[in-house]
């Protein structure tokens, strides 16, 4: 019966393939590199926001990758009920923006935001996937393809 079990568990490790590594733990919905924040209608009580930098967002038809970085910016509204939650992390964008960190933020089961280029108005904010913080990049690995993707994009004059 041992050596039954043994062949059995000898076989279940060649034949099961073993789980990408990094590839299903991974809930972030967006990273970025932000150069500029824009919060409306003020910056002492602000009811949207604007993201300007890099973003890769998770890919919507593959919960296990991102799409590749594209320069734009996101464009967001308070989810009622997480307001306070909310502002705390707009205030921790605008500490980061213009710092070249890279950071994770948004859960990657929601719909993606969507990406507006630069000479699109400010129209229909998304609602902001907040209360999940965001995550600085600096204290994790540069191989994961995102987070690499990112750091590998020359930034805009006045940018770091």
């Amino acid at each position: 019966m041992k050596r039954l079990l043994m062949l059995a568990a000898v076989l279940a490790a060649i034949l099961i393939p073993a789980p990408r590594a990094g590839a299903f733990s991974d809930w972030i919905g967006v990273y970025a590199v932000i150069d500029k924040v824009v919060l409306e209608p003020s910056p002492t009580s602000p009811e949207r926001i604007q993201l300007w930098g890099d973003f890769a967002l998770a890919k919507a038809n593959d919960r296990n990758y991102y799409e590749a970085p594209q320069r734009g910016y996101l464009y967001f509204k308070l989810p009622a009920g997480k307001e306070d939650a909310s502002r705390k992390e707009w205030n921790d964008f605008k500490t980061l923006a213009g710092s070249g960190q890279v950071i994770g933020f948004g859960v990657r089961n929601l719909a993606a935001p969507k990406l507006r280029k630069a000479d699109m108005k400010a129209a229909d904010p998304d609602t902001y996937p907040g209360g999940t913080g965001l995550v600085k990049m600096s204290d994790r690995g540069t191989d994961y393809e995102p987070i690499k993707a990112l750091r590998a994009l020359s930034r805009p004059k006045g940018a770091n």
